[in-house]
């Protein structure tokens, strides 16, 4: 535990330290207020729940991307500036390094996802919400995010470009995401299958219902991609 803590607050600190960090909340910020403001407030009147459940919709799709982009540096810019090598050859194991920088990225992005909470907040100025309705969502916004970033260092583990793995990360969220499209083609058991593997079927968070076969979704999810990023970092260590 004392490993993976060292390792969180060393890549916490790289995070809230570059700038890029910083670009990618305020992308967040901006992109969910301009949708907001656009699509929740503006346009014919909407119950409370429709404007709140039309907010963690788009929400959902800044966070998926975020979740991407902070990651695609966690292990690529360590090959590319050679400090992989040095953090490999120090006495903490493949599972420390991947838990450490995985949590570090989660910490990062609750912050900036938490600062959006105003905006659900507004909604109580002219209307009436659920307070479960609020924390289903953030917590599917998280859990959400959780998949996203794990996708992102699984892709970063395989490559020193940062870019390369961006690109990677974001086709392999798009794959999942567009799953659901073959299970309305699909046979049983197939279509069952899909469905389940797309997270277009476990969105119900969007509308306060916290499932437990969402959650369940999302951490095995999660819980896959960083052991196939530790996997790939046990590989390198043998090489």
């Amino acid at each position: 535990m004392r490993n993976i803590s060292l390792i969180t607050r060393r890549e916490l600190g790289a995070f809230l330290k570059a700038p890029i960090g910083y670009v990618i909340a305020a992308i967040v910020l901006f992109v969910d207020g301009l949708l907001f403001n656009y699509y929740a407030l503006g346009g014919t009147p909407k119950y409370s729940a429709e404007v709140l459940e039309l907010f963690f919709a788009f929400a959902a799709f800044m966070t998926m991307v975020s979740g991407v982009l902070i990651s695609m540096r966690l292990f690529a810019e360590e090959r590319q500036l050679g400090t992989l090598t040095l953090l490999m050859t120090a006495p903490v194991g493949e599972h420390e390094i991947v838990l450490g920088k995985f949590l570090s990225a989660l910490v990062f992005l609750a912050l900036y996802t938490l600062l959006t909470i105003y905006m659900p907040l507004m909604i109580f100025v002219n209307g009436k919400l659920s307070v479960g309705h609020i924390a289903g969502g953030y917590a599917g916004l998280l859990l959400l995010g959780a998949q996203a970033i794990a996708i992102g260092m699984f892709a970063s583990s395989l490559t020193s470009s940062q870019v390369v793995a961006a690109i990677t990360a974001a086709a392999m969220v798009a794959a999942i995401y567009l799953m659901h499209l073959g299970s309305t083609v699909a046979d049983p058991p197939m279509r069952d299958v899909l469905r389940f593997i797309s997270q277009k079927g476990h969105l119900q968070w969007q509308r306060g219902i916290l499932q437990f076969q969402d959650v369940f979704y999302f951490i095995s999810s999660t819980y896959l991609f960083l052991l196939l990023s530790t996997h790939v970092l046990k590989a390198r260590r043998w090489r």
